[in-house]
């Protein structure tokens, strides 16, 4: 099992919309992560708009791949575009900037 940390930015002053929108995700968004082999996906954020995401799959390249080109991701996406920044033109899903495990405690 992968296990994948990444960082996203969300605009300050978004932070509270961006948060409320992740009390309703969609069930169909919801169930296409599944399908894709997300698991365990968590996002945490601080208060400066600092977006930490966790998931553990098979092979997150491929999970990735699963997601694009779906209907209900790219739907999902271009709603999320307008909370972050330095997207520089490409989706929230396509900016994951992937950060490095060091340590891991079984």
């Amino acid at each position: 099992m992968q296990r994948v940390g990444f960082i996203l930015k969300v605009k300050k002053e978004l932070l509270e919309e961006y948060k409320g929108t992740h009390k309703n995700v969609w069930p169909e968004m919801q169930q296409a992560l599944r399908d894709a082999g997300w698991t365990n996906y968590t996002l945490f954020a601080r208060e400066d708009g600092t977006l930490f995401g966790y998931l553990e799959t098979e092979d997150f390249e491929k999970s990735l791949e699963a997601m694009d080109g779906l209907d209900v991701n790219t739907r999902w996406q271009a709603s999320m575009v307008p909370y972050f920044e330095q997207l520089e033109g490409r989706r929230p899903d396509e900016a994951l900037y992937q950060i490095e495990e060091i340590f891991h405690l079984d």
